[in-house]
């Protein structure tokens, strides 16, 4: 019986194979392009990609040799060395640290994707191999639309990914959303996703957060899952917004990106 851990191991190989074969095709120029993160090129987005999977796969060798987690210093300079890397240098090594990262969570048997628990640095305590995981697939997978929007105004989150994180989509808005935007407005939509389906609510105000579906809601949120994961993480511009997401109430589409900054 399949487990959620490896459920989201399956996505994170799944995504690696789809970045990897655009990475490995794209040339100098190619690199250099403008990616789906307003502020980085494609060899950025590359950059921050390897370099994470850097310190998670010593974060990960860690937890399983029962030694000290990475520390502060050491992410420092995994990004230091990383930062002075040429655009083709971070193509290099993202294909190369990534695969390392997705073959090291393959390689864990049955009873220890269960049973270690893993220090990511940033959480009061140690995580199960799902949860940790999950952290990196939402990292991994929004990033991954970042390189291949660049080059396909049609990309989308990787299928296999998106079921996967939509149940910590809650947990995000506190940091992905700029509640301030709203002028002082309170609403609660009815969010309803397609592919896969769910139905909950949006509440907007101070701060923003999901509930469940309301009864009488003030509008109503209509949209592919994939996109809505986007547009909560700022990634769902007029460019970037596929057929069939609709807006109704008394908040337009316009108004919630500007609420949803992401990251």
């Amino acid at each position: 019986m399949s487990t959620a851990a490896d459920q989201i191991i399956h996505a994170l190989r799944a995504g690696h194979e789809e970045l990897a074969a655009l990475v490995r095709d794209l040339k100098d120029d190619d690199l250099r392009q403008p990616s789906g993160a307003s502020e980085w090129q494609v060899s950025q987005v590359l950059s921050h990609l390897g370099s994470g999977a850097e310190i998670g796969l010593a974060g990960l060798n860690a937890s399983i040799e029962g030694t000290p987690a990475p520390d502060g210093d050491f992410n420092r300079g995994v990004w230091q060395r990383w930062d002075a890397m040429s655009p083709e240098e971070h193509a290099a090594g993202f294909l190369a640290s990534n695969e390392r990262l997705v073959e090291a969570y393959e390689a864990l048997d049955a009873e220890t994707r269960q049973s270690l628990r893993i220090n990511l640095g940033f959480l009061p305590e140690p995580v199960d191999v799902a949860t940790a995981a999950r952290f990196r697939l939402s990292e991994f997978a929004l990033h991954q639309w970042d390189a291949e929007v660049a080059f396909n105004p049609f990309a989308a989150v990787t299928p296999e990914a998106v079921p996967l994180l939509l149940d910590q989509i809650g947990g995000m808005l506190s940091w992905t959303s700029r509640p301030t935007e709203l002028a002082g407005r309170e609403a609660t939509l009815l969010v309803r996703l397609r592919d896969p389906e769910r139905t909950f609510g949006l509440r907007l105000g101070e701060p923003i957060m999901l509930t469940d579906a309301p009864e009488q809601p003030d509008g109503e949120l209509s949209l592919p899952a994939e996109a809505w994961l986007r547009l909560v993480v700022g990634r769902l511009g007029t460019r970037y917004t596929p057929d069939g997401v609709q807006v109704n109430g008394p908040v337009t589409l316009e108004d919630l990106r500007r609420v949803f900054v992401g990251f």
